[in-house]
């Protein structure tokens, strides 16, 4: 054992500085899409504590975070009913498997639940515990209904340029990042990809977004035709793309997508990993969209990410098909834990209790969205987009010309070091600022959230004059 490790206290609360906590953290810890030149460099910034929509570092900062973590922490920091059930489920029974025809009650419940909340007929549930989980899982259930229907050439996903899927190998190639794809020879074969709705940067000159959106999404239907129909089994798409920079289709876009999937008879898969539990003002992304899934893929904010669980719906229909086949060969040690099930049923009832889908969809929801285009007088800001407590401020070279920085993702990594100087952590993705608060923020919250936002970028205008 390495003599700096510390003294195990079983508590994950050992009292250290924060410059011995980050050579630990060099020394020991691998951190995910960070580049470990800037640990080494910088150090890591070491979290201690949060409370409401507020995060406490090593060093007694308090900072707002206005990602909630990573787009999940829908209820906000330090809610002790999620605490007390999982403790209650921990005391009642900490673990057991869905496999052997057995469940945990709270996994039945929470099965039960999902089936009256989700839109359509998404009856069933197959839970796991991440949202990459998740997509690996509908991509062997999509190829594994394809089969029984004795339609076993249906193997060939259609997903989209800057979608993000998970980090898994089947998820990382549904995805859409190229520096993601050279990480493990991806994407598999048998996942394609096309232009996403992002009028922003890819809209022709004089083209509107409507226009825009429905050659974003007729390239669905040339991809199909290219590849033939009896060769896709499906299209995958979030709601709106998160990771990719908050890209929102105009309105037109998801009903030329579901025309398409139904014409080829190819099944739609909603990604509502991100835009699930309320972002939008919905429950769901696809209801804010009236996008009728045959599948759909849940995790992040079913928790709160108290606990880590995910799960694919499916419909009455898929699930019919699938029943018929026999055993189901696939599962996970974690599959519908009971803990991260009762933990899920608790935020589900908290939200309920407390109308948080109702106060963002009619008040904190629109004076997000408005407060944030306050930031579009600034120079730097092209476009703030969004729907709900989602949204996006695209940082841009020329205003009039909508002109991209070159090479992309500087000025993004810069103005996301400033915003966390002035107190907010906005998420960098190329030169696209996004935020994603928890769905408690508050008015007053908003403002301070918006406020901090403008310093930081302040600070990035400043310095780029510099350069």
């Amino acid at each position: 054992m390495n003599s700096s490790s510390p003294t195990i206290s079983g508590t994950g609360n050992t009292p250290l500085s924060t410059e011995e906590w980050q050579e630990l953290d060099r020394n020991h810890h691998v951190h995910p899409f960070v580049d470990p030149q800037q640990v080494k460099e910088k150090g890591t910034r070491v979290i201690v504590g949060a409370e409401g929509r507020y995060l406490m570092d090593s060093d007694g900062r308090e900072i707002l975070d206005a990602m909630a973590g990573l787009w999940c922490v829908n209820l906000g920091y330090g809610r002790e009913e999620l605490a007390r059930a999982a403790y209650d489920q921990m005391t009642r029974l900490p673990y057991y498997n869905t496999f052997f025809r057995s469940a945990p009650v709270p996994t039945i419940e929470l099965a039960s639940v999902l089936a009256n909340l989700a839109p359509g007929s998404l009856g069933h549930a197959f839970f796991s515990s991440s949202g990459s989980e998740a997509n690996d899982t509908m991509v062997r259930l999509v190829r594994r209904y394809w089969d029984i229907k004795e339609r076993p050439t249906k193997k060939t996903f259609i997903s989209r340029t800057y979608a993000y899927h998970g980090s898994t190998m089947a998820a990382a190639s549904l995805g859409g990042f190229e520096g993601m794809h050279a990480v493990g020879d991806l994407p598999l074969p048998g996942f394609v990809h096309v232009m996403p709705p992002y009028w922003y940067a890819m809209g022709e000159q004089g083209e509107s977004p409507e226009d825009m959106g429905l050659r974003a999404a007729r390239a669905v239907e040339d991809k199909i035709l290219e590849i033939g129909p009896d060769n896709v089994a499906a299209f995958v798409g979030e709601p709106i793309q998160g990771a990719g920079g908050v890209i929102v289709p105009p309105d037109n876009y998801w009903p030329e997508i579901q025309r398409t999937c139904r014409k080829y008879d190819v099944l739609l898969v909603c990604d509502e990993v991100i835009t699930g539990f309320g972002r939008t003002g919905e429950w769901f992304g696809a209801e804010k969209f009236n996008i009728e899934a045959d599948f759909m893929t849940i995790a992040k904010g079913l928790s709160s990410a108290y606990a880590p669980i995910s799960g694919i719906l499916m419909t009455d229909e898929v699930y019919g098909v699938l029943s018929e086949g026999g055993v189901i060969p696939h599962g996970y040690t974690y599959s519908g834990h009971p803990v991260s099930a009762a933990v899920a049923l608790e935020n589900l009832r908290i939200m309920k209790e407390e109308g948080l889908i109702e106060r963002v969809r009619e008040d904190t929801g629109p004076y997000f969205q408005k407060r944030l285009r306050d930031l579009e007088d600034h120079p730097l800001v092209g476009e703030v987009r969004g729907v709900g407590l989602i949204a996006a401020i695209e940082l841009v070279k020329d205003k009039e010309t909508r002109e991209l920085f070159d090479p992309m993702g500087t000025v993004g990594s810069l103005c996301h070091e400033n915003m966390y100087d002035e107190g907010v952590i906005f998420r960098a993705m190329r030169d696209v600022l996004c935020t994603s608060p928890p769905l408690s923020i508050t008015r007053g919250e908003i403002d301070e959230l918006v406020d901090r936002a403008r310093a930081g970028i302040d600070r990035t205008a400043s310095e780029l004059e510099m350069m």
